[in-house]
């Protein structure tokens, strides 16, 4: 999977930034909060269309992601509360970059873009639940190319070269194809067996 080879490749960095903000005093759930707080501001630095200008700042943030659970496990391992207030807070951001990016589409000529955006913002929802739902059955769901890291990375690739219609249609149908393919895998595991 991409996310694991990121963070092992990088797992000396994370673990660096992760010990600067320990020793800073900072928890991992105000890092958590934190790098929703900028994630929302890159939306809004988008909205205003600076597309080039947000996508700089959603890259300089995205690694507070990384940053928040590698703090926890420096503390002991994470707490419940930590790891629901993070999944809960990714998607608040993720939303946050996403209406920031429609909101931008709208001051511009043509509706398809915003819808395409809709969509993203669905299918994206429904990774995160898709997950969720199949770990509440005991099954572990964590397949599909479009996770959030990717989603990310493409977010901040495309609003820095200015290609954000590409953009658009590879979120739409990249988040629609991954939530998909976790149901199918859920279904796979476990067909027809009763609750």
């Amino acid at each position: 999977m991409f996310t694991q080879w990121l963070r092992t490749t990088f797992r000396g960095f994370i673990d660096a930034g992760a010990s600067f903000f320990g020793r800073l005093g900072i928890s991992p759930n105000m890092l958590t909060i934190i790098g929703c707080l900028l994630q929302l501001g890159a939306g809004a630095i988008v909205a205003a269309g600076h597309l080039w200008v947000g996508g700089l700042v959603l890259g300089a943030t995205a690694v507070f992601d990384a940053f928040d659970g590698a703090l926890a496990r420096q503390h002991g391992g994470g707490t419940r509360f930590g790891a629901f207030l993070d999944s809960s807070l990714d998607r608040v951001a993720e939303a946050g970059v996403l209406l920031g990016l429609a909101w931008y589409f709208m001051q511009q000529p043509g509706q398809v873009e915003e819808i395409l955006i809709y969509v993203a913002l669905v299918g994206s929802l429904m990774v995160s639940y898709a997950r969720a739902r199949a770990e509440g059955l005991g099954i572990e769901c964590k397949e599909g190319l479009f996770t959030r890291v990717e989603r990310t990375l493409v977010t901040i690739l495309g609003l820095v070269t200015g290609l954000v219609v590409p953009l658009a249609w590879i979120l739409a149908v990249g988040t629609v194809a991954t939530a998909v393919f976790r149901m199918v895998r859920v279904y796979q595991e476990v067909g027809e067996q009763p609750l």
